[in-house]
Order: structure tokens, then C-alpha cells, then sequence
């Protein structure tokens, strides 16, 4: 099922919300999939902080625009996820997001009404 984000009241899930253990793959998923089905709205894909946690992955753009094409369900895009990243790089790309990149995640959560936890 396509990600529409034109509403502007529907939004990608959180950058901090995780699947198996990755951090950035729902969202990264979800701006993956309208941006392939024209509904991507006012969101980047692929945005500097999908490319960082791409990067640290180990993995391109390009491999996951592929990814989702052929995998369309979260189980799916994980597994695939799953036999390309392994746990090291894994927990990298999520240091890096609760790190570095904390700040950035706060403000997409404010902008998006998440109310912190």
C-alpha cells in the first residue's frame, strides 16, 4: 500500500521508532515508498540524514530504492535489511541518529506533534 504525504496531517513514522533493532528504517521506508508513488509531498528522499544512515549501514540509495520496490511490507524490507547490515553497522547508524543527530530528531517530532515521551 502506497505512503501518501500529501495531506499534510500524515507523516512519515518517527526516525527513533524501530524495527529488529534499526532506528530510521520505517521513515526511511515510508518517504522511500511516496516518493516512488508521487505522494512524497514537501519531504526529501533521499534526505541527508537517509543518506547518513545508509552510509553507515553500509548500504546506497540506490540498493534501497531497489529494496522497496520488490519489498513492499515492514517484514519484508527488514529481512532484506537484515542479510545486508549486520549488527555492528546497525548500531552504528543508531548511535549516530541518538547522538549526533539527536537534536534533528527532536525537531522532526516537534514539527510532525509527537509529544516526547
Amino acid at each position: 500500500m502506497a505512503t501518501d504525504l500529501r495531506s499534510g496531517t500524515d507523516f512519515p513514522r518517527r526516525g527513533r521508532d524501530t524495527l529488529d533493532g534499526y532506528m530510521w528504517i520505517l521513515r526511511a521506508f515510508d518517504k522511500a515508498r511516496a516518493a516512488a508513488d508521487k505522494t512524497l509531498h514537501d519531504y526529501i528522499y533521499p534526505c541527508p540524514m537517509d543518506k547518513g544512515v545508509f552510509e553507515r549501514w553500509g548500504i546506497t540509495v540506490s540498493d534501497f530504492d531497489h529494496a522497496v520496490r520488490e519489498h513492499r511490507t515492514d517484514e519484508a524490507i527488514v529481512a532484506w535489511l537484515q542479510t545486508r547490515v549486520d549488527a555492528t553497522h546497525r548500531d552504528a547508524a543508531n548511535a549516530w541518529l541518538t547522538g549526533e543527530k539527536s537534536a534533528n530528531l527532536d525537531k522532526q517530532d516537534a514539527e510532525e506533534g509527537v509529544v516526547a515521551a
